[in-house]
């Protein structure tokens, strides 16, 4: 009987050219879903990052004392091109989410096979905790950017052949800007631990260049020159920047109980900021299954890296139970090495026989879609359609006309009204009524006008308040 051989089917050629494709398009397609249509609305943090970014002013030092300052400054240059609508609040995070998948994509290359990169990307970037980070219009999208990015330019300083020199400028850049956003000192220091610790990584670093090692430091310095100037004048953000909280000893206990039903709670999900559990249960065991095998593999230097990244970020989520986005990219390169074990398990059952090998395929892409599948389905119908949910996000901002030139706020509204107002021509904003023929009043700012009269009012579906605008019209005598 002949031997089936795999490699001369098309099919079997193509496979990764066919996978990358199919995961860009399903990338883009829920990028652009994600930031037009799920959750559909901005929410309380979008409106204070919003706030923030048009609050930014080189000569108030004050107002750049914030930590993730690198995003906010991002987003203020988006507002001053595009001005301030719902999509544009969420741009940063979507275009910061489209580089994080493609370099998510690049480092589990270098770290896995290719196959286990096509099946673990595919399943990342289909998580419900990626989506809502990626069209959620705030920093933490940093949480996973940052990472990606630190890993995949060490990893270049210590493997690439060519433009060894521009990898290590771009690996001190980074640093230093990651450095302006919270936690993200703590992969450095895993980074620079595991360098120490690992013999083949501190080869790696006898061999490199002292000039141009110190050529780094002196970029990286110059970089955060600015920041050093800030945790001056403010301490507070010196202790943002560590994630130490600043208003009282945190209940561990408690916070510890909430980590697990974050991860653990399969049985009652969730839908406010995060979406718990942040993986579903099959995702869960693969992690587990990852964790077993980083443990049995514990020499090598990947496992050396991940392994300390975890012991600081254990405590460092038990303290700020919020900052759960950091453990992502951790999450994710365990969920490739218990694919990676999976696999390996199966073909050391059948190192011969091919069409063992196929059939042990069905069940694996099997595994695969319905992850995938899971992941997408308590998205959308989570952040889309869970009333509990919806009314968390406002619609207000799409809600007023194009052509609207007064407009009556509450106090509390003010601030994010006026800085709509700042970028879009023709808008004026205030919390008393003016002297025109017709202006608007947000549900929170209207009350009885003196001379007018509600001509109608503007409604939405998707609060529980649903009258949102009121028109008002000069009443003629």
């Amino acid at each position: 009987m002949a031997t089936l051989d795999l490699t001369k089917f098309s099919l079997y050629r193509w496979r990764y050219i066919i996978g990358y494709t199919v995961i860009a398009l399903l990338l883009a397609g829920l990028l652009i879903f994600a930031g037009l249509y799920v959750p559909g609305g901005i929410s309380p943090e979008e409106i204070t990052a919003t706030v923030r970014s048009s609050n930014l002013s080189l000569s108030d030092p004050s107002s750049l004392a914030l930590p993730s300052l690198p995003y906010y400054i991002l987003q203020a240059l988006i507002f001053n091109t595009f001005g301030i609508y719902d999509f544009t609040i969420k741009l940063p995070s979507l275009i910061l989410a489209l580089l994080s998948a493609v370099g998510l994509i690049f480092l589990l290359r270098r770290w896995f096979k290719p196959n286990i990169a096509v099946l673990a990307s595919a399943i990342a970037i289909t998580t419900g905790q990626f989506l809502f980070v990626a069209q959620n219009g705030t920093a933490s999208i940093l949480f996973i950017f940052w990472p990606i990015v630190l890993l995949l330019l060490g990893t270049q300083v210590t493997r690439a052949k060519r433009l060894r020199f521009l990898w290590k400028i771009l690996f001190s850049i980074t640093a230093a800007l990651s450095l302006y956003t919270s936690l993200s000192i703590y992969p450095l220091l895993a980074i620079a631990l595991a360098t120490l610790l690992h013999p083949h990584l501190r080869h790696a670093l006898r061999r490199l260049s002292k000039l141009r090692l110190a050529a780094c430091v002196v970029i990286a310095g110059i970089i955060l020159t600015p920041l050093v100037l800030l945790i001056i004048n403010t301490p507070q953000l010196g202790l943002s920047l560590l994630g130490v909280p600043t208003t009282g000893a945190p209940d561990l206990l408690a916070n510890a109980m909430t980590v697990l039903k974050q991860y653990f709670l399969f049985w009652e999900p969730s839908t406010t900021t995060l979406m718990t559990p942040v993986f579903g249960l099959g995702s869960v065991l693969l992690l587990i299954l990852g964790f077993w095998r980083l443990i049995r593999t514990r020499e090598t230097t990947r496992s050396y890296l991940v392994i300390i990244w975890l012991l600081f970020l254990i405590p460092i989520v038990l303290i700020n139970p919020r900052f759960t986005t950091v453990s992502f990219l951790p999450s994710v390169l365990l969920l490739a090495a218990g694919l990676t074990s999976l696999i390996s398990y199966w073909y050391r059952l059948f190192p011969r026989n091919p069409y063992a090998r196929i059939a042990g395929l069905f069940p694996l892409v099997l595994l695969v879609v319905v992850l995938i599948g899971s992941g997408l389905d308590r998205y959308i119908y989570g952040y889309h359609y869970d009333p509990n949910t919806t009314t968390n996000f406002s619609r207000d901002l799409k809600l007023i006309p194009k052509d609207t030139n007064q407009l009556v706020v509450s106090e509390e509204e003010l601030p994010f009204y006026t800085a709509v107002q700042k970028h879009r021509d023709g808008l004026d904003v205030s919390t008393s009524a003016p002297t025109t023929d017709m202006f608007i009043a947000t549900r929170e700012g209207r009350k009885e006008f003196e001379g007018y009269a509600i001509d109608r009012i503007i409604t939405t579906t998707y609060s529980q308040d649903s009258d949102r605008l009121y028109i008002y019209k000069k009443i003629t005598q």
